[in-house]
C-alpha cells in the first residue's frame, strides 16, 4: 500500500463493532431519556476509579472545568497565589485567574520538559503560594513527582495534578491519577482517553474535597433546592459517559498502540538532529504524544518537508506561558530560567494516534530522514 499522507491525529479509528455499540447504546440512553445523569454516570465513574486505583472519580464538563473545580473544591480564592509551569497548555493558567487567584508561572527542566525539584523549592520559597498545579504534560510525569508531592506538602502548599494529557501514565508503577491528592484529567476527543465531545473529570483521595467537587459542579447544591455553595453547571453528560465506559473497555490496546509509535521514532530516528524524548525510567508513558526536539535553526526545514509530503506535525506548545499577550495583568510573578521558551521553538511532535500502521509510521521516518 502506498502512503501520500498521515494526519497529525484522527478520531475515526475504532475497535471493530465499536461504532455499533456505542450507538446501540445511545439509542438506549434516548429512549430511557438519560440524557444528564442517570446510572451511566456513576457506572463510568466507578469504572475510571476502578482503573485509576482512586479513591474518588468524578465527572465534570471538561478539562478546563476540572482545574477550576479542583482549585475552588481545595479552598483556593481571590488574591492567593498559585504557582504554575511555564510550558502548559493555556487552560492551566486560565483556570487559575478564572477562580480570582493570581498565577506564578514556574520554568521547567530543559531535559525533562517538566518541574524539577529544586526550581519549585525556589518558587515555594520565593513566592509563598497557597497552591500550585504541577502539570503532567506529553503523557509522562516529571522523574520527581513523588519528591514535589512531599515537599508541597510538608510545606503546605495545596497540589493539585494537572493530568490533561496523562491518562493511563505510571510513577514507580502507580497511577498518576489515583495517588495524588487531587488530580484533573480531560476527555476531549483527541485525548488518550477521550469521549465525542468535551468531558474531563477530578480524581482525589480526599473525602472532603470530593464532597466540595460534586457540589461544585452541579449549582452548589446540597439537595435539589438548596445551595450550600457558589458552583456552577458543569456536569458530564450520559452520552460521554456512555463513549468513556466503551473506551475503557479498549484503553490498554490504544496505549499500547501509541507506545509503539513512540517507540519506532525513537528506533528508527536515532543518530539525527531530530531527536525524540522519552520519560524517566521510573515512569511509564502513555503515548499521548511523540515529542522530538530539534535546533529552532532546523525546525522550519522540517516542517516544510513534512508539508511538502502532506504529513501532519505539533508543536506542543509554540510558546511559555508568561511570554502570552494574555498572561501580563494577571501575572503575581515568574521563574523564568528560559527553558520553556526554548522547548518551545525546538519542539516537534510527529504523528501518534491509537492504531496508526506501520506503513504510515515509516513513510514519517522517510521523509524525516531525507530532511537532513
Amino acid at each position: 500500500m502506498s502512503i501520500q499522507q498521515v494526519p497529525f491525529i484522527t478520531l475515526n479509528r475504532f475497535e471493530p463493532g465499536f461504532r455499533d455499540e456505542f450507538l446501540g447504546g445511545v439509542a438506549s440512553l434516548f429512549d430511557k431519556t438519560q440524557f444528564v445523569g442517570g446510572p451511566i454516570v456513576g457506572e463510568m465513574e466507578a469504572n475510571l476509579a476502578k482503573y485509576t486505583k482512586s479513591k474518588h472519580a468524578i465527572g465534570c464538563a471538561n478539562g478546563t472545568d476540572a482545574i477550576q473545580i479542583a482549585l475552588r473544591a481545595v479552598g483556593v480564592e481571590k488574591n492567593d497565589k498559585v504557582l504554575v509551569p511555564d510550558m502548559t497548555f493555556w487552560a492551566t493558567f486560565e483556570a487559575v485567574v478564572n477562580v480570582g487567584a493570581n498565577p506564578v508561572t514556574v520554568d521547567v527542566n530543559r531535559e525533562a520538559c517538566h518541574w524539577d525539584l529544586a526550581t519549585f523549592q525556589k518558587a515555594v520559597e520565593q513566592f509563598k503560594p497557597k497552591a500550585a498545579v504541577m502539570v503532567h504534560l506529553y503523557g509522562w510525569v516529571t522523574p520527581q513527582t513523588l519528591e514535589i508531592r512531599k515537599y508541597a506538602q510538608e510545606n503546605g502548599v495545596i497540589l493539585i495534578e494537572d493530568g490533561a494529557q496523562c491518562f493511563g501514565t505510571e510513577i514507580n508503577g502507580e497511577s498518576v491519577l489515583g495517588t495524588a491528592l487531587i488530580a484533573t484529567t480531560s476527555f476531549y476527543p483527541a485525548k488518550v482517553l477521550g469521549a465525542s465531545g468535551d468531558a474531563g473529570a477530578v480524581f482525589t483521595s480526599n473525602d472532603e474535597y470530593a464532597k466540595n467537587v460534586r457540589t461544585l459542579i452541579n449549582h452548589g447544591r446540597t439537595d435539589h433546592y438548596s445551595h450550600g455553595m457558589i458552583g456552577w453547571n458543569s456536569r458530564i453528560g450520559a452520552y460521554e459517559s456512555l463513549f468513556l465506559n466503551l473506551s475503557l473497555k479498549h484503553i490498554d490496546a490504544r496505549i499500547k498502540s501509541r507506545m509503539n509509535a513512540v517507540k519506532f521514532y525513537e528506533e528508527s530516528l536515532q543518530g539525527l538532529p531530530y531527536k525524540i524524548y522519552r520519560a524517566a525510567s521510573n515512569v511509564t508513558e502513555n503515548g499521548y504524544c511523540s515529542v522530538g526536539m530539534i535546533d529552532p535553526g532546523l525546525r522550519p526545514k522540517l516542517i516544510e518537508s513534512l508539508k511538502a509530503a502532506n504529513i501532519g506535525y505539533g508543536t506542543i506548545y509554540p510558546g511559555a506561558m508568561s511570554k502570552q499577550s494574555g498572561a501580563a495583568p494577571y501575572l503575581a510573578g515568574k521563574i523564568d530560567n528560559g527553558n520553556a521558551h526554548h522547548i518551545s521553538q525546538s519542539v516537534l511532535n510527529l504523528p501518534c494516534f491509537a492504531y496508526i500502521t506501520s506503513d504510515e509510521l515509516q513513510y514519517v521516518v522517510d521523509v524525516v530522514k531525507k530532511s537532513f
